[in-house]
């Protein structure tokens, strides 16, 4: 077994854990899971399954994803989310990895399923992410929403990771609507001020991205559903950010006339 941590961050994860651990465990030596307050059976599947379970509220997508590094016992990370699994073709390469060089981090491409449905059309393939990288050279960026591997080198590979990321089109609009809170909310936290035109302007920049940019258009059924989608949560998460704003200024006002 390759010297190798797995890192796995968690919240109501239990229909999702277990095929994630077994297979970050084919080629990791150890795994660890930072869950933020599972409210169903993910640690005790996870640690049933041998993983070894941190408790850690909810700290954005980056330091999340960062706070189960400094307990690895090996200083090379396997980070996968919780509904990705490494693809065969990646179960197969990363043993023949050299992992010689701390500076070279490593990328996969990939696979974007809704349900049983592989989505290439829009730029869903083959979304290239970086997940195998060495802590003393590499790390997540300390971003809270949407958080990515900064590394002074990265190889691309040729393998996949499947990403279960919707079990059907209903799932996918709530997702949207779970993940847009969570943006809109990084964003406040980082200081993004309220605007009345910011919601209209993103979704219309992503309409345009994922349908001319991206040929979506020529595409099909999949193209326009990924165009829509991604238009609607860059609506959602820009007007949520506002919604946000709104409520702080309200509470305030309210706060003061009490007073």
């Amino acid at each position: 077994m390759r010297s190798i941590t797995g890192v796995v961050i968690t919240l109501n994860e239990e229909a999702n854990i277990t095929d994630c651990l077994r297979s970050l465990f084919r080629v990791c030596a150890e795994v660890i899971v930072v869950d933020s307050g599972s409210r169903d059976l993910t640690r005790e599947i996870a640690g049933a399954e041998g993983a070894r379970v941190i408790e850690q509220a909810y700290l954005g997508d980056g330091p999340q994803k960062a706070f189960g590094v400094p307990y690895a016992s090996h200083d090379w990370i396997l980070a996968l989310d919780a509904d990705e699994r490494l693809d065969e073709d990646a179960a197969a390469l990363i043993p023949t990895l050299a992992l010689d060089d701390p500076a070279t981090a490593y990328g996969f491409r990939r696979k974007n399923y809704v349900g049983h449905h592989w989505i290439r059309a829009a730029g869903f393939y083959p979304d290239a992410v970086v997940r195998l990288y060495n802590r003393t050279q590499a790390g997540y960026l300390p971003k809270k929403a949407h958080s990515s591997v900064q590394a002074p080198r990265v190889e691309q590979t040729d393998a996949h990771i499947q990403h279960f990321t919707y079990h059907d089109l209903a799932h996918w609009i709530q997702r949207i609507d779970q993940l847009s809170s969570r943006d809109a909310w990084a964003m406040k936290e980082r200081g993004v001020p309220p605007s009345s035109w910011r919601p209209t302007l993103h979704a219309l920049s992503a309409t345009l991205r994922k349908l001319i940019l991206k040929g979506g258009l020529l595409q099909g059924s999949d193209g326009m559903t990924v165009a829509m989608t991604t238009a609607f949560h860059a609506y959602m998460k820009y007007a949520k950010l506002n919604e946000l704003h709104e409520n702080e200024r309200l509470f305030s006002n309210a706060k003061e006339g009490k007073d």
